[in-house]
């Protein structure tokens, strides 16, 4: 393609996006006024499904299918990071370092943290409908808090508390998990990732209907999927050596 093709779609774009962004800045409600269109719908669609949390309300009922992909993108760049990070032709594996020398009080809080750490990412991932947090948030301090036991000077035992394959069975059934819930929508038609179940009652941790199943799956694959990440990362740095290095 030529230099002035190029300039030429990419001026259609340009103008073609300086027209919607425009269009879409003349009609918004002015700055500090009682107009709040969006807000009062998705409040009344998370009270009319008893979700007291709206922003889980947002994400795994009114915009399931935005969740879905970002869970999808997750997924690929973990399954590319991992491709990338595999030992090359001249690198080969190595004895990873055993427990580092760490500070007594620096290991003993990182062995009182992970017992509540992993305590409080389960609460914020099963109470996501009915308090702040919810599956991503949730995950991520999953995630993070199995690490502690890095940070607490034991890499080895860190590999003995996250095998790396549980986490990657884990990963895929979680996105199998929100896969069939966006197939049963579709199943009762109402719509891929649609809120099929009973609601129950308001405040109750069975209620929301689909809501609290779709978090704790996206739960599951958030944690999964960094855990899974970081298990890369950490065996490229600690347990793989080029031949440069074998060398020296």
């Amino acid at each position: 393609m030529s230099g002035r093709a190029r300039w030429l779609i990419f001026g259609i774009g340009a103008v073609a996006l300086v027209l919607l962004t425009g269009c879409a800045l003349a009609r918004m409600p002015a700055f500090g006024g009682m107009t709040h269109l969006y807000r009062d719908a998705v409040v009344n669609a998370a009270l009319a499904r008893n979700t007291p949390n709206v922003v889980s309300s947002v994400n795994f009922d009114l915009r399931g299918l935005d969740t879905f992909g970002e869970e999808a993108i997750l997924l690929a760049s973990v399954l590319g990071a991992a491709a990338l990070l595999r030992p090359a032709e001249d690198e080969r594996r190595r004895r990873p370092p055993g427990a580092g020398r760490t500070l007594q009080a620096t290991r003993a809080a990182g062995y009182v943290l992970l017992p509540v750490t992993l305590l409080v990412g389960a609460d914020v991932v099963v109470h996501g409908h009915l308090t702040p947090g919810g599956g991503f948030q949730g995950g991520v301090v999953l995630a993070t808090g199995l690490h502690l036991v890095y940070v607490a000077g034991s890499y080895p035992a860190l590999r003995r508390v996250r095998p790396v394959r549980w986490y990657e069975s884990g990963e895929a059934l979680g996105m199998s998990t929100v896969t069939v819930l966006g197939l049963a929508g579709l199943a009762l038609g109402a719509g891929f990732l649609g809120n099929v179940l009973p609601t129950g009652r308001f405040g109750e941790l069975l209620s929301a209907g689909t809501v609290p199943i779709f978090s704790v799956a996206i739960g599951v694959t958030v944690a999964s999927g960094v855990v899974v990440l970081l298990a890369q990362f950490l065996e490229q740095d600690l347990a793989t050596r080029s031949r440069r290095e074998r060398a020296s």
